[in-house]
């Protein structure tokens, strides 16, 4: 084996000038971004204005952080998870139908191509777009983020599907047609079972990307904790944005550990 590996680095392509032009390309790249650092806009005052900075969000304000009104940041807190997990769930429903529709393996290619292409044009406006649209419509709140985390989300698990359905075992479904399966029985034990789990996995990854972009969508308006925190920060009350932050931290570092978990559960079945 010792020998295998010895000959296998002795056949290794010599390329040095390849690295040196490399290496060469990258630094320049690093000088030319660092033309673009601009000291002199710094204020003279600046340091003092990070350190007050830092030492409000550090002395978060606990009367904010633990009111149970509406006004609380445990009730936005409650609106932003309700945001981000409705729209996901309706978006995971609004996209298998999609997905179906556009993988190349289930119906021709011209109709495969025209899904894909409705699923690429709907993930490549961004969530700030989709929120002042939907703000315009329904008006600031929670409902045009909903509208707007539903949208976002089919586009991006439309995609994860299609990925799935192409790579269905066949040799499943070729055994249950040989057992004189119908349609709905190989559906049901041969489709269903190996596409649950891909789902499921990718509709949970999804709502962690919704709750932290629920989270930011309250900034233009579209409901969560998000109106808040931008009000906090132009009115320059750090102790609110520090109480607001360690909220946000608590309630995604709980979801990722649970989501974590089901996520580890449904690969290992």
């Amino acid at each position: 084996m010792q020998a295998l590996i010895q000959k296998q680095l002795e056949n290794a392509p010599k390329s040095p000038g390849y690295r040196i032009f490399m290496l060469a390309a990258a630094a320049a790249a690093m000088a030319w971004s660092c033309t673009a650092l601009q000291m002199d806009s710094v204020k003279q005052d600046g340091l003092q204005i990070a350190a007050n900075i830092v030492s409000g969000i550090l002395q978060p304000d606990t009367e904010l952080l633990f009111n149970l009104t509406t006004a609380g940041v445990p009730y936005l807190l409650v609106e932003t998870v309700c945001i981000a997990f409705l729209g996901t769930i309706i978006g995971a429903i609004l996209a298998v139908p999609l997905s179906f529709l556009s993988a190349s393996n289930i119906v021709p290619l011209p109709a495969a191509l025209a899904g894909r292409s409705i699923i690429m044009a709907v993930r490549t406006v961004p969530a700030f777009v989709y929120g002042l649209m939907f703000i315009r419509v329904t008006g600031p709140g929670a409902f045009a983020g909903l509208l707007t985390m539903s949208l976002c989300s089919i586009g991006m698990l439309s995609k994860m599907y299609i990925d799935a359905i192409q790579d269905l075992d066949v040799r499943i479904l070729e055994s249950l047609d040989a057992s004189g399966c119908n349609t709905f029985q190989k559906i049901r034990y041969g489709i269903i079972p190996q596409l649950v789990p891909n789902f499921l996995s990718t509709v949970i990854y999804r709502f962690d990307m919704n709750l932290r972009d629920a989270a930011v969508l309250g900034l233009v308006g579209a409901g969560g904790i998000g109106a808040p925190l931008i009000f906090a920060m132009s009115s320059y009350r750090w102790n609110e944005v520090g109480s607001i932050l360690a909220g946000l931290i608590i309630l995604v570092l709980v979801i990722e550990y649970f989501s974590t978990k089901i996520r580890v559960k449904l690969a290992r079945g």
